[in-house]
């Protein structure tokens, strides 16, 4: 898999469904550079089983991004009509009616692979012709798009590993300190807690607070 750390987040425009059932031509994330923070993440496929709970447990954490200024975009292999028909059932019959933020159709797989989340390539058979290799679906890629539209944080779970919520928070949290005070963040750091200066000095002090 490709490191995107650092590097401007790949373009694309593609449509997506929002508002929970709205279909859009040319969505792009574009849109957020200079105002948002931008969580952007992949799911395998509609209709499938960690998938919504991962996706309902960001809809349910909304209220927590919106007062960090962050935006939350899906996106998987789908197509637009896909994401709408399961915008539009029921929890109850396995569906995700009520979440609110945009699910892209990546339906040619172009943003999956220029992501570096696609369970699989294309390749050619011994008669030359076009075949894909492993899964053609999304990884469970996770990335932390800054204002600039500089991705600060990226994770890739197997299809079978749902991710922590809590923990892109936490992400978003130390991101979001770093930029406004200059400190770095320790392990298993959370909002509120004790940053330090990324000195030797700042280093020492900060772990010896922590073991007295």
């Amino acid at each position: 898999m490709e490191n995107l750390i650092g590097k401007k987040a790949p373009k694309f425009s593609a449509t997506a469904v929002v508002n929970g059932g709205e279909i859009i031509e040319n969505f792009s994330l574009e849109q957020y550079v200079g105002k948002k923070h931008v969580i952007f993440f992949f799911y395998p496929l509609d209709f499938t089983f960690v998938c919504p709970t991962e996706i309902i447990a960001f809809q349910d954490k909304m209220e927590e991004f919106d007062k960090r200024n962050v935006a939350i975009v899906g996106c998987s292999v789908d197509s637009e009509f896909s994401h709408w028909a399961w915008l539009n059932t029921e929890l109850k019959d396995g569906g995700i009616k009520g979440v609110k933020y945009p699910l892209v159709s990546d339906l040619s797989k172009t943003i999956s692979e220029n992501y570096g989340v696609l369970a699989g390539q294309y390749d050619y058979d011994e008669e030359g012709n076009s075949t894909f290799v492993g899964a053609p679906v999304a990884y469970r890629g996770l990335f932390l798009i800054d204002k600039e539209g500089k991705i600060r944080h990226q994770v890739i779970n197997d299809l079978p590993l749902g991710r922590n919520i809590d923990e892109a928070i936490r992400m978003v949290d130390a991101l979001q300190h770093f930029e406004e005070y200059g400190e770095v963040c320790p392990a298993n750091w959370h909002e509120g807690e004790k940053a330090m200066k990324a000195t030797s000095e700042g280093v020492a002090d900060y772990l010896g607070n922590l073991h007295n």
